[in-house]
């Protein structure tokens, strides 16, 4: 290990190596409070650097565990004892902006914010955004194919992406830096390294598709009765907005009381509504989209598929429904130890497999408590429970109660965090014999030694 810690700082300098109590001290990952266990950490500063270390890593048999912002939630960037964890934290940089062509460069550290901020100076915008945008980074971001608040108008992370660098398991630089939206010259590899969760290899710079900032931005909270409605809703303000609607956010009942109570949050609406709905429309002018967002909203209140409205007039008011909407904290607090899950089911099912899920867990653990939201125009949805324990047993049991229900939908297991360590095991309820074992050979071509966060996404016998 001595012999491997002094070939890093003769790469990178004794400073950018992390070995001992000074790495002991650092966060494992955002959802595992041990000590970090790493052989040492390595901060590159350049792809240069990094090609480098994976030769030297490469050479030896040495696994790494590439890290971003420490946001995931399956513990893909947990590294274990016998791995070396390769952050990117200093290959931070915008490199530039092409505001005629709308596109970014950024290195895999930068932040979606520090991303965000770029554009917007500019007069552009980044059309990816969520809560942790102040340390989720985009190189990780990538490797996740991370979703969000915008999907439905700007779609997931693979949409934004023109093109990539990658370094992959033998030090190997790859560059598929395109910048033109259309490019059909063989085979696009980049789609390869998106949502690959840093398996196949190590994304360090990105070309990122930017969009006009919207000059007006329309806000509002509203509550449904019956789970139908937010579905006639959801279709119907699709339609009348034109291709406006951006968000569409749905939170059950005790998710909304529990954040505006436990939260401190100021009530935007009353409390005993069975749906409450963050709905949001960007588009090119303030006054006539105010016009048109209001007459949506009241054509649907005179269906009766909404029974009550907030609407934000200012900044502020709309950031006091997006802090709530936002607010993961909280809940992640009131239900300790927490179990959360990100899945994704049909629109039509959803009333049906969240009800199957409620039943079967207060059934299964009566001291059961939970809480479910989503991004319900992408299909998307949250739960957290908690149990009284966050054991391995106790979650295994919990995920098999909640991943289990969603065969008979063909739904996903994981929406937008990807599979990691945490979801290895449950990775065939949502993809076929035939897709695990293909990718498989596509993690042997690109790293038949298996030292690019070995062990994520599948293992084994994940068919058997």
């Amino acid at each position: 290990m001595i012999d491997l810690v002094s070939e890093l700082e003769r790469i990178t300098g004794t400073r950018d190596v992390v070995v001992g109590a000074d790495l002991r001290a650092r966060a494992a990952s955002s959802m595992n409070v041990e000590s970090h266990r790493a052989i040492a950490l390595v901060r590159p500063q350049s792809t240069e650097e990094l090609s480098e270390i994976m030769a030297l890593c490469n050479k030896r048999g040495q696994a790494v565990v590439i890290q971003g912002g420490l946001t995931g939630l399956v513990d893909g960037a947990l590294a274990g004892a016998d791995e070396l964890a390769i952050s990117l934290e200093r290959m931070n940089k915008i490199e530039s902006v092409d505001a005629a062509g709308r596109t970014i460069t950024a290195m895999a550290g930068a932040t979606i914010q520090t991303v965000q901020r770029a554009a917007s100076e500019h007069d552009l915008l980044f059309g990816v955004d969520w809560g942790a945008r102040g340390s989720a980074t985009i190189g990780g971001s990538i490797s996740a194919n991370a979703g969000g608040n915008a999907v439905l108008r700007y779609g997931m992370m693979r949409e934004q992406v023109l093109g990539l660098e990658v370094v992959l398991a033998d030090g190997t630089v790859m560059s598929m830096m395109n910048s033109l939206i259309k490019n059909n010259t063989g085979y696009d590899l980049k789609h390869l390294f998106i949502g690959s969760e840093g398996t196949l290899g190590i994304v360090t710079r990105a070309v990122l598709r930017l969009r006009p900032t919207p000059r007006s931005v329309q806000t509002a909270l509203i509550a449904a009765d019956d789970f139908s409605d937010v579905v006639a809703l959801l279709g119907s303000l699709d339609a009348g907005l034109a291709g406006g609607l951006s968000a569409f956010e749905v939170m059950w009942q005790e998710h909304y009381e529990m954040i505006v109570k436990e939260g401190g949050h100021r009530r935007v609406l009353p409390d005993g509504y069975p749906y409450y709905v963050v709905i949001e429309a960007t588009g090119s002018n303030a006054e006539a989209d105010a016009v048109k967002f209001e007459a949506a909203l009241g054509d649907a209140m005179e269906a009766k598929i909404i029974v009550d409205a907030a609407l934000c007039s200012s900044t502020s008011q709309r950031q006091k429904v997006w802090k709530i909407r936002e607010d993961v904290d909280t809940f992640m607090r009131v239900l300790d130890p927490p179990i959360p899950f990100d899945v994704s089911v049909p629109i039509r099912d959803m009333e049906e497999y969240v009800s199957k899920v409620y039943a079967d867990m207060k059934s299964t653990f009566p001291r059961a408590r939970g809480t479910v939201f989503g991004h319900l125009g992408d299909n998307n949805l949250h739960f957290c429970w908690t149990v009284g324990s966050n054991a391995p047993e106790t979650v295994e049991a919990v995920s098999k109660v909640i991943y289990s229900k969603l065969t008979p939908y063909v739904g996903s297991v994981s929406a937008e965090h990807g599979i990691g360590l945490a979801k290895r095991k449950y990775l065939k309820y949502s993809r076929s014999c035939e897709e695990i074992e293909w990718m498989k050979r596509l993690k042997q071509v690109f790293d038949p030694d298996d030292l690019l966060n070995p062990g994520r996404i599948f293992d084994a016998n994940c068919c058997e």
